[in-house]
């Protein structure tokens, strides 16, 4: 996983409320066997319409997503977080999100700034004509206007995604502590070693 320091770009100005996952990702996308093009599938239903947000030329690639309340609502699929990620996703502004959802995205390394609607209003303004920058080491987001918006997160989400951590990097992290209590248990319990395979 890459580390999240600042995210800063063109945001698109979503708002939309109570965003399921699967108006995020279709559940005829849940069959692939891979992360790989789940963009391509990304608010489907909503880019029939020729004029959504997300197809509009002056918002290619945009790391931000500033939507509304309830984001990531409905069935726990991760694959909303993957297609995300796959479309150049790295931040959702929102006044709130799924708990579920909330956890998927951050085992991904999409980060979720929680605002109040009053933030997110003029977020909205601001992304029609100019970027914005999420600084998550002081837990602020900026535009060019000199409008400043402070964020909570929890302590040890943050040190993930400053460090790059997932699950995996968080255990590759912690072993040689693991190593070390591996070998302890095959000379304190030989008998037990010897089951699991660690007796030498």
């Amino acid at each position: 996983m890459d580390p999240v320091n600042t995210v800063e770009g063109r945001a698109y100005p979503f708002g939309m409320k109570n965003v399921d996952t699967d108006i995020i990702i279709p559940a005829h996308w849940l069959k692939t066997i891979t992360r790989d093009g789940l963009g391509r599938g990304a608010f489907e239903a909503l880019r029939k319409d020729p004029d959504n947000v997300f197809d509009r030329a002056e918002f290619a690639g945009a790391p931000i997503i500033v939507a509304g309340d309830n984001f990531g609502c409905g069935s726990s699929r991760e694959h909303a977080a993957w297609a995300l990620i796959d479309m150049g996703v790295k931040a959702v502004i929102a006044p709130s999100f799924s708990d579920i959802f909330s956890g998927n995205a951050f085992k991904n390394g999409i980060l979720t700034v929680v605002l109040p609607q009053e933030a997110i209003d003029r977020l909205m303004e601001v992304a029609e004509t100019d970027p914005i920058a999420i600084d998550l080491e002081h837990q602020t987001v900026t535009t060019p206007f000199q409008d400043r918006f402070t964020f909570e997160i929890d302590p040890f989400r943050k040190h993930c995604l400053l460090e790059g951590l997932d699950e995996v990097g968080l255990t590759l992290a912690r072993k040689d502590a693991i190593g070390a209590y591996e070998q302890r248990q095959a000379h304190d319990l030989p008998w037990f070693a010897k089951g699991t395979g660690l007796a030498a």
